[in-house]
């Protein structure tokens, strides 16, 4: 049995979906969920990471979790799990932990509890995901307009389908313990490239509108704390050359190039219609 937490997420989602499809037994778990939220034979469970105490229902019988970095006490979620008996965890990190660890202090502490836990694990760092791009559906849909900060500042945004697939292949796979992967797209885009992306899946222009630092600041910081706004502000405005470069790790776990921004538009484009 695999636990996936986070699991109406956008990596949530897609590794439930391939554990399925893989004939794997499979408990999804969120905080809101219900069995139409799922395949078939997936086990549903509702919980919150918030509270460790109520997590030993969802984690019951279960040898592998996958794991978001969600809540404040990531120690009593992997006692928890223990006393349920999982031997591994696969951790969604992000790659600021290792690049900016002042800033991401909260993925840095979820890594640090899942290497000194005693279970086998990965830790997995992500990068920007394609899937940010939803933050521009309504204003596509409505008046065909993506706006953004830093339009062009290019990082290698990863598509959330091969940071499941990573996740899969670590939950399944004993050659990825002890590992801790930095997962990015095959190239860096702009936000104005990333919106001429879309128009092109489109079929229809789409107007990029730069925003200033400080209007980026004033939205974001409606629904991310401060410490994390300034963080991403930060990559996205002036990304280190770590933060630049693209990763060889997706194509060395799955032995294919990581999928473009572009493809991730095409896959999509329905929800920019």
């Amino acid at each position: 049995m695999f636990v996936v937490t986070g699991a109406t997420g956008n990596v949530g989602r897609a590794l439930v979906r391939m554990l399925t499809e893989a004939g794997l037994p499979v408990t999804a778990v969120a905080r809101h969920i219900t069995r139409a939220d799922v395949p078939q034979g997936v086990r549903a469970v509702a919980a919150d990471l918030a509270e460790p105490v109520g997590l030993g229902a969802a984690f019951d019988g279960a040898e592998a979790l996958f794991l978001l970095v969600a809540g404040e006490d990531p120690h009593g979620v992997l006692d928890a799990a223990k006393t349920a008996g999982i031997r591994k965890v696969v951790l969604l990190s992000s790659q600021g932990a290792g690049t900016r660890p002042q800033a991401y202090r909260h993925p840095g502490r979820f890594e640090a509890a899942v290497r000194e836990s005693g279970l086998d694990w990965t830790v997995l760092r992500s990068g920007g995901m394609a899937t940010n791009a939803f933050a521009w559906a309504e204003s596509i849909r409505t008046r065909r307009e993506a706006a953004a900060p830093f339009g062009d500042v290019g990082l290698p945004f990863v598509d959330p389908d091969d940071v499941a697939a990573v996740a899969a292949a670590a939950l399944r796979q004993g050659a990825h313990l002890g590992a801790t992967y930095t997962l990015t797209g095959p190239a860096p885009t702009t936000p104005r490239e990333r919106a001429a992306a879309i128009a092109t899946a489109l079929g229809e222009p789409v107007r990029f509108v730069e925003q200033t630092r400080e209007e980026a600041h004033e939205l974001m910081a409606r629904f991310m704390p401060l410490p994390v706004v300034e963080g991403t502000l930060a990559i996205l405005g002036e990304p280190t050359e770590d933060e630049r470069r693209p990763s060889p790790d997706v194509a060395h776990v799955l032995g294919r190039a990581p999928g473009s921004f572009a493809a991730w538009a095409e896959r999509n484009a329905a929800a920019f219609r």
